[in-house]
């Protein structure tokens, strides 16, 4: 059996470069190269802004929860118990893809709890006890809390034409709205 013979490899053509891209703007250098991504400096500003108002209001509301999980008493601790621990569980996880998108935007984004004492439109939890229906009632106005300020961080995205933010808000928006809507029902007589 006769070996293929290889051909001698083709010279490319050469295409032409980039021309915002050149040998001198990436060697020798200190710093990264500017984020050009299609979404202006000010606009990119104002989302990751939005975006860390969101992170606050979902921070907080995760803390709300955990603390509600470990403090639920009553006939309903049960499922109440299990409830808030599914619940800040997926806002833990979501607190590292929001803060990662104001990272990719190119802004710090916050992570003390001066921070989200400033940007939180969710009210803390009250430091003395209180009972499981009020906690529920508390949660519901936290995620409706939170419905808001997506719904206007969505439309800054949407605007600057940020697809990427705009669909991790649009879940984030589904996700809270459910919360709100499966822990009213516990309200309903």
């Amino acid at each position: 059996m006769a070996k293929a013979q290889k051909s001698a490899p083709k010279t490319a053509s050469k295409k032409p470069a980039n021309p915002k891209v050149d040998k001198a703007s990436v060697t020798g250098r200190t710093s990264a190269p500017p984020i050009e991504i299609g979404i202006s400096d000010q606009s990119r500003a104002q989302i990751s802004d939005g975006l860390n108002r969101v992170l606050a209001d979902t921070f907080t509301l995760y803390l709300n929860t955990h603390n509600f999980h470990w403090n639920v008493t009553g006939p309903l601790f049960n499922s109440l118990h299990a409830m808030f621990m599914g619940q800040y569980t997926e806002m833990w996880n979501a607190t590292d893809v929001i803060a990662e998108r104001v990272r990719a935007l190119g802004f710090r984004a916050v992570g003390s709890y001066a921070d989200y004492g400033r940007l939180s439109r969710v009210k803390d939890a009250p430091t003395e006890p209180i009972k499981a229906l009020d906690m529920v009632r508390l949660l519901v106005i936290g995620h409706q809390t939170i419905c808001v300020t997506l719904r206007e961080v969505l439309r800054t995205a949407d605007d600057a034409g940020d697809d990427p933010t705009v669909d991790m808000l649009t879940q984030r928006l589904t996700t809270h709205e459910q919360y709100a809507w499966m822990l009213r029902t516990l309200l309903e007589e």
